[in-house]
């Protein structure tokens, strides 16, 4: 890790360390997003921010620690969305349809985070391994989401040998899909997975899709 002292502020000017730390911090979400993180610049970072790189590697230590801290922040977000899921009260089946759509909409909203996921993956995820915050992260709708299974298993809504995990992975791979992969499938079928006035259809197929996995009749003929 790089250590620097505190540099002077550009042109003398005093900056509010928190605002200019999230002002670094969306900058280069947007630039590690689009570069890459190879591609991405921390200089070029530093300029469209109006401050320097040295107080850039003062705050977040060098361009590994800045990057994961974006992925800490972008992370952090659907976290955020997910501790303020309310489905206490709604049946089983709905439920999950609204768990669902909170991966939907959040995928759908923030296309910077599938692209840093990506490229995380293509890192093999060694930023997260290596960060303390995201290795105890986890995910708040995982609770949430047991509980529900066990609910609708106990009625006999639910018939299917899932875990949370595995449902959690299930919902995510198709909200995943459909911005991942909008530019790659679209020049090949000519559907755009992301169009406004389909965009109510998928939702509906997903919550559909998973529903009908989870109350399927396994009875045995």
């Amino acid at each position: 890790m790089t250590s620097v002292d505190e540099p002077a502020r550009p042109n003398g000017r005093i900056r509010d360390a928190a605002r200019t730390k999230a002002e670094i911090l969306d900058v280069a979400t947007q630039e590690f997003a689009r570069a890459g993180y190879d591609g991405a610049r921390v200089d070029e970072i530093a300029a469209r921010t109006r401050t320097t790189k040295r107080m850039i590697y003062y705050y977040f230590g060098g361009k590994e620690q800045l990057f994961t801290a974006v992925l800490e922040r972008a992370y952090g977000v659907i976290r955020q969305a997910e501790q303020e899921l309310d489905v206490e009260h709604l049946d089983p089946v709905a439920a999950i349809r609204r768990l669902a759509e909170v991966t939907f909409d959040h995928h759908e909203q923030h296309p910077d985070f599938i692209r840093l996921v990506s490229i995380e993956n293509i890192h093999d995820a060694q930023h997260i391994a290596a960060s303390e915050e995201l290795g105890t992260i986890g995910s708040p709708a995982l609770e949430v989401t047991g509980r529900i299974l066990e609910a609708g298993r106990k009625s006999g809504l639910f018939t299917a040998d899932v875990d949370a995990v595995d449902l959690h992975a299930l919902i995510s791979s198709f909200c995943f899909f459909r911005v991942a992969n909008r530019h790659t499938f679209g020049a090949l079928f000519g559907r755009d997975l992301v169009a406004a006035d389909q965009r109510e259809h998928y939702r509906r197929m997903l919550g559909d899709m998973v529903i009908a996995y989870l109350t399927a009749d396994r009875t045995e003929d």
